[in-house]
Parts: C-alpha cells; sequence; structure tokens
C-alpha cells in the first residue's frame, strides 16, 4: 500500500473498467500537454466493505483474497500505465502508480490536496445506467481540493482537437476560478474559447423594468466586462462570447456539442448562485459528451 505522496500534477483514478481507461487516456495527455507528472492510483475497498462483497463476515476475509485484490489492483494499474504511455506516444511524462486502501471519495479527495487536478470516469464498474453519474465522480466534485475533470466514455471524434473550449460564466467567484482554468486551458490547447453566460430574470431585479434587448446589453456589457482582464492576460486565446436566458444546463449542453472541453464552477452546497447550483455541476458533468473540468469554490 502507499503513503500519499505529493504530486503537483494530473491524479487519474482507476478501476480497471473500459470507462477509467478512456480516463486515464484523457489524463495522461492533459499531464504531457502541461508537462506534468501522472499519478494513476486504485483504491482498495477496506476491510468491511470488502468482507461484504465477498460474503464474509466483517474483519475475517482470508488472507489469500485480500492477496488476490491486491494483485488485481496491481493489474489495473500497470494495465493503466500501459494505456498512459499509449496515449502520448513519444512525450516523455513521469508516470507512478499508487494503491490505497479505503472508501474511493475520501482517499482520492486526500490526494487531491497535492494535485493540480483528478481525472476519473463519468461511471465505473458499479454503475446500473449509463445515465448516472457514477457515485466517486459525484462525490468528488464536492470533496476535491482541486479542480475534478470528469471524462465520458465517449468515442473522440477526430476534429476534436480544433473544436473551442467551453466555459459558464455567472460572475461568482467559483465562476472567476473556472474562467481562470478555462482560458489556461483554451491557451494550452491553442483553441479558442466560448464564454457562455447565462441570465435570468432574477440578475435585473436590481435594476429598473426593462425590455428584453436592454436587459440583454446589460449581460452583455457585464459578460465583456467580466472577461477583459483574462483577455489581457491570455491575448492568444480568442473569445467568443455567448448570451443566452435562463435554463443554463440546457444551454451548457447545447454549446458543449460543438466544444472539446468543458469547464464550469461549483460552491458545492445548497442555494442557488446563478449557473453554479452544484446541480448543475452535476448535470453537466453527468450529460456533457465531452470531459468536464469542475473548479469547485472552497
Amino acid at each position: 500500500m502507499s503513503q500519499r505522496n505529493s504530486h503537483q500534477g494530473i491524479v487519474v483514478g482507476t478501476d480497471g473498467s473500459a470507462s477509467a481507461r478512456v480516463a486515464v487516456w484523457w489524463a495522461a495527455r492533459e499531464a504531457a500537454m502541461r508537462h506534468m507528472p501522472l499519478a494513476i492510483v486504485h483504491v482498495l475497498p477496506t476491510l468491511p466493505v470488502a468482507a461484504s462483497a465477498l460474503g464474509w463476515p466483517a474483519g475475517r476475509v482470508p488472507e489469500e483474497i485480500l492477496e488476490i485484490q491486491e494483485a488485481e489492483g496491481r493489474d489495473y494499474i500497470a494495465d493503466a500505465t500501459i494505456t498512459a504511455r499509449d496515449s502520448v506516444g513519444n512525450q516523455k511524462i513521469d508516470i507512478t502508480g499508487e494503491m490505497f486502501i479505503g472508501a474511493p471519495v475520501a482517499a482520492l479527495a486526500e490526494v487531491s490536496r497535492d494535485a493540480q487536478m483528478v481525472v476519473v470516469a463519468s461511471r465505473g464498474r458499479s454503475a446500473k445506467h449509463r445515465r448516472l453519474l457514477g457515485s466517486v465522480s459525484a462525490g468528488l466534485l464536492h470533496h476535491a481540493h482541486c479542480p475534478v475533470a470528469v471524462v465520458p466514455d465517449e468515442e473522440e471524434s477526430p476534429e476534436i482537437g480544433r473544436l473551442p473550449v467551453l466555459v459558464g460564466i455567472d460572475g461568482s467567484a467559483a465562476s472567476e476560478l473556472a474562467t481562470a482554468v478555462a482560458f489556461d486551458e483554451a491557451s494550452w490547447r491553442g483553441v479558442d474559447l466560448v464564454a457562455l453566460h447565462v441570465w435570468s430574470d432574477a440578475d435585473m431585479s436590481s435594476l429598473p423594468s426593462f425590455e428584453t434587448s436592454a436587459q440583454l446589453q446589460v449581460a452583455e456589457e457585464a459578460l465583456a466586462e467580466r472577461l477583459a482582464g483574462w483577455q489581457e492576460k491570455y491575448p492568444d486565446v480568442t473569445v467568443h462570447r455567448v448570451i443566452r436566458y435562463d435554463r443554463p444546463v440546457q444551454h451548457l449542453l447545447d454549446e458543449s456539442v460543438r466544444a472539446q472541453l468543458v469547464v464550469v464552477g461549483s460552491h458545492g452546497r445548497g442555494g442557488f448562485t446563478g449557473m453554479l447550483l452544484g446541480s448543475v455541476s452535476a448535470a453537466i458533468s453527468q450529460e456533457a459528451r465531452v470531459p468536464v473540468i469542475v473548479v469547485r469554490q472552497r
């Protein structure tokens, strides 16, 4: 078993599933693009969980069963390492494999303290329905200490590398963090950035009653102001501003079909904060057919 190391790079979880293999593939390319190390992590269940799953009384799992689980875990990491090497071709990246015992969400959240990003599949081996967000990915959206990339097991089209990065913006602190990540991703990838702001009547509650065209102008000016500083910092990134009304999840999903990556913010708690309701980031992570990076406000 492994003690927690200082990663300062990309961490990807694997459970040996086909979905996890796609997540490893994506994570390795992200690490290579950013010249960062990649840590491949597999989490073994705790003894009571393992015992229950195998039909043994808690704490009475035969040693040989645990050895089999550990051997499987090492095989998962070895296969994932091969996948990571294959995904980056001749590019050199530092790849390590680590195995932990415990709850997957807790273990990955702890590792995330020293990571730049944690990458997981949108669903793992235990998913009962394709549209359900996996328990690990859903848990990490609320507990990780760094951005979380949720990768679907969709086939990538050949032209996806030319598509823009999409970011959802509402002006909150979490949205500002997501904007920073989105500009950085677009710059590294050498693609455009689509900045989507979805306004509602609640956004204009402090203003006099306007016609829709006037409200739209206010929203456009606010979005341009929020992006100005970032455009100065990233002059290489061409930005396309998009304004829509209401239904943020649907508009983000509509725009995501023309993007290679979606970046959204989340405060990870109840209450409404524009586009950053926890359920919005979870819904996008669940439904989008491209990778989604969720940046949580600490």
